[in-house]
């Protein structure tokens, strides 16, 4: 897919149009989403243990978050085969879109400085966003710490 830039977010402000491929085949655009919530969670990377045990989380209250007419899609730089596998491994009743050119991870401003064994790296800060049903962002979570935050979620779509 072309490299596509997309506006920054802010809080209160309508989301930009984009449109990614998404699992499951086609191209994902938040009409989509139009007359429902939307929750979007950006990850470092498929099949890693944080980023599993937040997706378990997550397809875990799935139906909660589908009776609250939340749509929920799980946004990561990896490859739309890797997130076909890590949907099937995990049985994800979600979509995941596919970032590999990083332009909706900057646009959600989610790529950040991050160190491991001393080395510094540009990487995926684990964060979540909750639209409204107009397309508006009502909420974010940035530096998530996964046990609760699903959870803490679903609390704020059912309050919109």
């Amino acid at each position: 897919m072309s490299p596509m830039t997309v506006r920054k977010i802010s809080l209160g402000k309508k989301i930009p149009a984009f449109s990614r491929p998404m699992t499951g085949g086609g191209i994902w655009k938040p009409a989509q989403a139009a007359g429902n919530k939307l929750v979007i969670y950006f990850y470092p990377r498929d099949n890693t243990s944080g980023c599993t045990k937040e997706a378990e989380a997550f397809r875990d209250l799935y139906p909660a978050f589908k009776r609250s007419n939340t749509v929920i899609l799980g946004v990561s730089p990896d490859t739309l085969a890797s997130h076909e596998k890590f949907k099937a491994k995990l049985s994800l009743p979600f979509e995941l879109l596919a970032d590999e050119d990083r332009s909706l991870c900057e646009g959600f401003e989610v790529i950040k400085e991050k160190s491991m064994y001393g080395r510094r790296f540009l990487g995926v800060e684990r964060s979540t966003f909750l639209i409204d049903a107009g397309g508006v962002l009502r909420r974010e979570w940035r530096k998530v710490k996964i046990p609760g935050h699903a959870e803490e979620v679903l609390a704020a779509a059912q309050e919109l």
